[in-house]
């Protein structure tokens, strides 16, 4: 799942793609494609294909680990981001969303959502949720980094 709000002090911080195929406002989300996609990689490319902007990555609100019942795993990063220039969301239909568009806290009460959930996740950005570094996710063997934490921004 990608998450990608604006400034935190903007009238419209969040943005919300809907899903053609199940007519229900949802943040961009999607797996990675398994040809050695990175999630970090796979965020960026299913913002431009749901929300039809390019975003620069900032951060990760959260990583869920899952074991489902026939012993498989989930591993989902919500992520946080910007966009990285003034390109609007997409507002035609395609084969991945009707349209994107900029909403605020109240606005998204006058959405159609398939879930809680994202009102859940607008509500703990909006209260100032931590942001961890993106060098949270790392490759196997990769040598560790000397960080001083500082805090969310």
């Amino acid at each position: 799942m990608v998450f990608y709000p604006g400034c935190r002090s903007l009238r419209r911080p969040f943005s919300v793609g809907t899903r053609a195929q199940i007519r229900a406002a949802v943040v961009p989300s999607r797996r990675a494609s398994g040809k050695g996609e990175t999630l970090l990689e796979a965020a960026q490319r299913n913002t431009i294909e749901e929300a039809g902007i390019s975003v620069i990555v900032e951060g990760i609100l959260r990583v869920e680990h899952t074991v489902m019942p026939r012993g498989n795993v989930r591993l989902r990063v919500i992520f946080v981001a910007r966009p990285a220039d003034k390109k609007p969301p997409k507002s035609k239909p395609d084969e991945h969303t009707l349209c994107a568009g900029w909403y605020s806290m109240e606005e998204l009460d006058q959405l159609s959502l398939r879930g809680e959930e994202v009102r859940e996740i607008f509500q703990y950005m909006a209260s100032g949720a931590p942001i961890y570094p993106t060098d949270l996710l790392s490759i196997e063997g990769a040598p560790f980094k000397i960080y001083r934490y500082r805090g969310s921004a």
